[in-house]
């Protein structure tokens, strides 16, 4: 199994802190969210990570050679970084279509290592993150259950959707191979049709509305999570995440 994450973009909406470097980048308790993930997924025993990156590129490069793991991570440019989260998956359609199973993760996300934990040893092939414990509102891409189906992923639901109940996605997730190879071909298509500005979910989504069957998901309820978008984040990450971590 490999790992593929997303540390291409410019967190503007940051301001001053997601200028000056990655978001990746950002540190707590004096180690980088980079550095994180690569702890959480040596402590798994995934040892290949490919990394897409674009703005700022050097400083991950130099991360990752800080922290000896230059054999073991191997980057990919983006060019247009400054275009959706697809683009950047689709910059990594030849790992995508290589025949693993593999974890595709965001690198802004500050949580605990049994996240990482739930998606190594979960059952299901092609697995979702949901946590139910989340502030209503446009910001979160919400995983909405019918049954034990999940029926949508999208920030914004449909105001007809029927379902039992939603989450927030982590960002984080796990495939199998031909669920990967379908991704890498879905992402061809945002690129060719000139959907450039599309965030990656959506490429999943489209892939999840077409087999649903194909899916599922762990809750994670309970389990210290942030996603790091707005400078608030990173002090509620700072003052009630890392303590439990």
């Amino acid at each position: 199994m490999k790992a593929i994450i997303l540390a291409a973009g410019v967190g503007r909406r940051l301001g001053e802190q997601g200028q000056v470097q990655p978001k990746c980048l950002l540190r707590f308790n004096g180690k980088s969210l980079l550095q994180r993930h690569l702890e959480y997924l040596r402590d798994y025993q995934i040892t290949e990570v490919v990394i897409a990156v674009g703005y700022q590129a050097q400083m991950i490069e130099e991360e990752i050679k800080a922290l000896g793991a230059e054999n073991k991570v191997k980057t990919v440019y983006n060019l247009n970084y400054t275009k959706g989260s697809v683009i950047s998956l689709w910059t990594l359609r030849e790992h995508l279509a290589a025949g693993d199973d593999l974890l595709l993760m965001d690198a802004d996300v500050l949580c605990d290592r049994r996240i990482i934990e739930r998606l190594m040893k979960t059952n299901i092939p092609n697995c979702f993150l949901l946590d139910r414990d989340f502030e209503p509102g446009e910001e979160p891409v919400k995983l909405c259950v019918q049954d034990t189906t999940l029926v949508e992923f999208r920030k914004q639901i449909p105001a007809d959707l029927s379902y039992d109940f939603a989450g927030e996605s982590v960002g984080f997730f796990r495939f199998d191979s031909a669920l990967a190879r379908r991704l890498a071909s879905r992402t061809e298509y945002y690129v060719a049709a000139g959907l450039h500005q599309e965030p990656y979910e959506e490429a999943i989504r489209d892939l999840l509305l077409e087999t649903p069957s194909a899916f599922g998901y762990e809750d994670i309820t309970g389990l210290p999570w942030i996603e790091i978008d707005f400078p608030e984040d990173i002090k509620r990450a700072q003052n009630e995440i890392l303590p439990q971590l």
